[in-house]
């Protein structure tokens, strides 16, 4: 049987295994170990499945991966996440949609100490919720903002889905994190743009808060001053090159501590399941890379990307007609299956095709972590979409019809990202 074939039925496998509910890392790990032993002989295949696990998990830079977890966990355990929309809150409360806005501004600021959209959306929301439904906002827009926002979690740095692309592609993790940032903030006024559109538009769903004095709002900062410098230390000495991706999570997590201990936050309790989450969170996604990695090798000893590679670029389309397909697949994708199943399937067939047409690794790490976040959200299988919904016992309708305006102007970012590569490659460019 010729590698080519094989390939097609270890991908024919894998969704078959996924279909029965077996875990992602597990099914990717059996139908690449499978499909080796089609291709090489058994002694080898043996002896690489030794190899990766060890490989991948005694790796340095894989360690930026359980750093950076461990610093949100500290910070959501000890409830300081939620500082982010005190202040938000008291500067944009007055506004036409203010308090949406609060949403979004204190998801961009809890993301930037936390790799996980979910937790931002979760963390954000329990807080914004009460507060836009004490002032009369409609429905829609409270889980539309909060959905929204909670994408920012993972585009701006730290992203759990730019370190395991980074990982995986074995691509620099600082780069993807200074890609990430530009576009990050983009999106983020992006969202605010839309809210006071819809909100001079309908002045009904989202009428103004109290006011605070200039004074309250400066002080309001105190809450959160120390998490801000731990953001601008940590991201600015990745853009300054004083230290790596993995050290930066280091000094992320320890700054985590050293906020929680000075407010008097951290207890014994709290450590320990700071702790605990982080391993649990760190233990599944080594599982899942290993898996991963394996399917990765079968993928590349059956020669199948490479060919896929070689018929696409052989369609009578421009390398941007591709690069349009390929975001269209990922939005479809992204409405019907799971976002991390998403990365770790396409990543071998997908990533060949980017090198191959000239783009550049880092910009694509970037857009397929934003088009991975927009999946999130699309209707029907929208993971922070289900999350809101039981958290807070509302239709799912709701929030798909509250997320829609937001996914129109992601569809003009994700536009202007493409057509201009340079909002996402110019700090990896200076960057020392």
């Amino acid at each position: 049987m010729i590698p080519e074939v094989i390939g097609a039925f270890g991908f024919l496998l894998l969704f078959l295994l996924l279909a029965a509910g077996v875990p992602i890392g597990v099914s990717m790990g059996i139908s690449g170990f499978l499909g080796l032993l089609f291709l090489l002989p058994p002694k080898a295949v043996i002896a690489k499945m030794a190899i990766v696990p060890f490989e991948l998990v005694s790796s340095y830079t894989f360690a930026t991966l359980p750093l950076f977890f461990l610093m949100g966990q500290v910070i959501f355990a000890t409830g300081q996440g939620g500082n982010f929309y005190e202040v938000s809150r008291k500067w944009f409360g007055r506004i036409k949609g203010g308090l949406a806005m609060a949403t979004i501004a204190a998801c961009a600021g809890f993301g930037a100490v936390t790799a996980s959209s979910i937790a931002c959306a979760v963390t954000i929301g329990q807080i914004a919720y009460s507060e836009m439904k004490k002032n009369n906002y409609d429905e829609k827009l409270i889980f539309g903002s909060i959905a929204a926002g909670g994408t920012l979690g993972s585009l701006i740095p730290p992203s759990g889905f730019l370190l395991i692309y980074g990982i995986i592609t074995e691509n620099s993790i600082s780069k993807l994190f200074m890609g990430g940032i530009l576009p990050g903030i983009i999106c983020a006024f992006s969202y605010i743009f839309v809210i006071a559109i819809v909100s001079i538009l309908n002045p009904k769903i989202a009428p103004p808060a109290s006011r605070f004095k200039i004074w309250e709002k400066i002080t309001s900062l105190k809450k959160v001053w120390e998490l801000i410098l731990l953001i601008i230390f940590c991201i600015g000495g990745l853009v300054v090159g004083i230290f790596t991706a993995t050290e930066a999570g280091a000094v992320g997590a320890l700054g985590a501590f050293l906020s929680a201990i000075m407010r008097k936050k951290l207890t014994l309790e709290i450590a320990k399941k700071a702790l605990i989450d982080t391993m649990k969170s760190s233990g599944m996604i080594f599982s899942i890379l290993i898996g991963a990695m394996i399917f990765n090798y079968f993928c590349a000893a059956s020669n199948l990307p490479e060919h896929l590679a070689n018929w696409i670029m052989g369609l009578e389309l421009s390398p941007l007609g591709i690069i349009g397909i390929i975001i269209v697949v990922y939005l479809i994708l992204g409405a019907l299956m799971d976002e991390a199943s998403i990365q770790l399937i396409t990543l071998p067939i997908i990533y060949p095709v980017i090198i191959k047409l000239g783009f550049d690794p880092i910009w694509f790490g970037v857009m397929q972590a934003r088009l991975l976040q927009i999946g999130m959200i699309i209707p029907p299988i929208a993971i922070i979409d289900f999350i809101l919904a039981g958290m807070f016992k509302v239709p799912l309708t709701i929030i798909y019809k509250g997320v829609i305006p937001f996914l129109m102007i992601d569809m003009v970012t994700l536009t202007l990202f493409t057509v201009f590569p340079q909002i996402i490659l110019w700090l990896p460019s200076i960057a020392k």
